[in-house]
């Protein structure tokens, strides 16, 4: 009898053991604009494919606040992500969308604004963006599993060079054919032994000037390449740096370095994040804004320094005429807005991230959530602080987070804009000469077009004893450009079955210029589409006959030149 039992037990465990694993074609890790193209790409290719999406949302920042589409030029979309351009337009074409203003009343701006004709529409709330990425999916034979998070110490399993299997903390297990990593971390590529870097490169490393610490002011011209660097986001002059003003023996106000480091030179620091809120102004749907428990006035002396270093002349403080709230409140419908870092003190909380790409889930979570409050305190201050001048607690007070976008009841959404993390190492390394055009990939799998774009990474004191920030670049003036297929897959001998459609292989500068969500989901379409073709020549994702590829792309509306 005991052994009939020992028997039992055992088939019991093996059943549960095989509930638990799941086997698909294509293993999409990440739910993001990436993740979700390349498992509609994956779907219509007739693949079983499945998205693991660590939380409880899909979309990252499309559907997290990023509302304010990032292009830099329309034409180099095409495929899937133009495809839900399409289909943001058609849902704001349905008037019962449109609860808190009128359709004629709003107007959208910028490089996003929407020609007379024009079948795509490029600013959207969040909730928009997940109702349409929802309706595409539910098209799509796509298995979706929220709430999984990869076992980053044990959770991959490889054999031969080839990833046989993932596993979640929970103990769920998915097998596949090949596997792609579409997190804004990289954690999959990670734990799975692959090549990657975290922070700036030098310049001199992959002959860049526009990579490494980036302190001095000046403009750059390289043949069509304009750059405004340390100009721009930056502190009024003559802004103290110390607690006690003029004191160094004072101390530093929080988050101030002594020296930014040798100009040009690498280092391991990332670009700053932030939350990009969702803001309105209409009472019936604004939540104010709620001063957060551990508020710490000291971590906002930067920002009253600022103000008062004109002496409170709000309208001559940036620009003549100029916003007076120190961050871009872009219009989306319905009375809300994507909101996102302007000048020298804002939403982004530079030098508060540098251990988010490697640390733990709990260590991130801490840094989220850290983020959130130094966010929820910039702008409870803007709206109440009395040494905010009068001006500008006037118009922030207007504002407020929304009740009808984000799981929270404070309004603010879960997810941290992570402009950068991981970015891998492979064979072919996407550089600033890639995005001037002076070195051109052969083989193209979508086009960037944005600009070279860094957000700032650190602050110092200067050699007068004033703060700066360092790391902003904007360059811009070059054309679309390809890139290259070997960029999104690792070396051989390190992993056969990955591709990496987010944190490709690029450098620091380069990676500011592809890291857009319409061409993260241009990335993610064709990651699919390759890992499809892999799958039906029983090949590595690294042997895909490129012409092959083409063809395919091309076929399914990918723009490649």
């Amino acid at each position: 009898m005991t052994k009939l039992i020992q028997i039992f037990i055992l088939i019991l465990m093996f059943q549960s053991l095989n509930a638990q694993t799941k086997k698909y074609d294509i293993v999409i890790y990440g739910g993001t604009s990436a993740g979700i193209a390349a498992a509609i790409q994956s779907s219509r290719m007739n693949r079983s494919v499945v998205i693991i999406e660590p939380t409880s949302r899909i979309g990252g920042l499309t559907t997290g606040g990023l509302g304010q589409t990032d292009i830099g030029n329309k034409q180099a979309i095409g495929g899937i992500s133009r495809e839900f351009y399409e289909n943001i337009k058609k849902y704001y074409d349905d008037s019962s969308n449109w609860k808190w203003e009128d359709k004629s009343d709003y107007k959208d701006g910028g490089q996003t604004r929407t020609q007379k004709g024009e079948p795509t529409m490029w600013t959207f709330e969040p909730s928009a963006a997940l109702s349409v990425y929802n309706q595409m999916l539910n098209k799509e034979k796509v298995k979706l599993v929220y709430n999984e998070r990869l076992n980053r110490d044990s959770g991959v399993e490889m054999k031969n060079g080839r990833i046989v299997s993932i596993t979640m903390e929970s103990g769920k297990k998915f097998v596949g054919k090949v596997f792609l990593d579409a997190t804004y971390e990289g954690d999959l590529m990670a734990t799975s032994g692959v090549s990657y870097t975290v922070g700036r490169e030098s310049n001199d490393e992959y002959g860049e000037t526009l990579n490494g610490v980036q302190a001095n002011n000046y403009n750059v011209s390289l043949t069509k390449l304009v750059s405004k660097n340390a100009a721009n986001h930056n502190f009024i002059q003559r802004v103290d740096p110390y607690v006690v003003k003029g004191d160094p023996k004072s101390g530093l106000l929080p988050n101030i370095n002594e020296k930014p480091g040798v100009e040009g030179a690498g280092d391991d620091k990332v670009q700053a994040y932030c939350f990009r809120m969702c803001l309105t102004d209409h009472p019936d749907n604004r939540i104010p804004f709620k001063k957060p428990d551990d508020y710490d006035e000291l971590n906002y002396e930067l920002l009253f320094r600022n103000y008062e270093a004109r002496e409170g002349s709000v309208g001559d403080m940036y620009y003549k005429g100029g916003p007076i709230l120190p961050l871009i409140n872009s219009s989306m419908p319905n009375r809300k807005t994507d909101s996102n870092n302007r000048f020298g003190f804002s939403t982004d909380y530079i030098g508060k991230n540098y251990n988010y790409p490697e640390a733990s889930y709990a260590e991130r979570e801490r840094i989220v959530e850290d983020h959130r409050n130094y966010q929820m305190g910039l702008m409870w201050t803007l709206a109440n602080h009395p040494r905010i001048p009068k001006e500008v607690r006037d118009e922030a007070s207007k504002w407020g987070t929304t009740k009808d976008e984000f799981e929270r009841e404070d309004g603010w959404q879960q997810q941290l804009y992570i402009r950068e993390a991981r970015r891998m190492i492979s064979d072919y390394v996407m550089t600033q000469h890639n995005c001037e055009g002076l070195v051109v990939a052969e083989d193209v799998i979508g086009l960037a077009a944005y600009t070279m774009d860094s957000h700032n990474v650190q602050r110092y004191v200067d050699a007068n004893g004033y703060v700066q920030n360092e790391g902003n670049v904007e360059a811009h003036g070059f054309d679309p450009y390809p890139i290259s297929y070997k960029s999104l897959t690792p070396k051989k001998e390190e992993c056969e079955n990955l591709i990496v459609p987010v944190c490709l292989s690029s450098t620091h500068i380069a990676f500011g210029s592809i890291r857009m969500e319409p061409v993260f989901m241009v990335l993610g379409q064709s990651a699919a589409t390759a890992a499809s073709l892999a799958i039906d020549s029983d090949k590595s994702v690294q042997d895909v006959p490129y012409d092959t590829l083409k063809s395919v792309l091309l076929k399914n509306g990918q723009r490649l030149e």
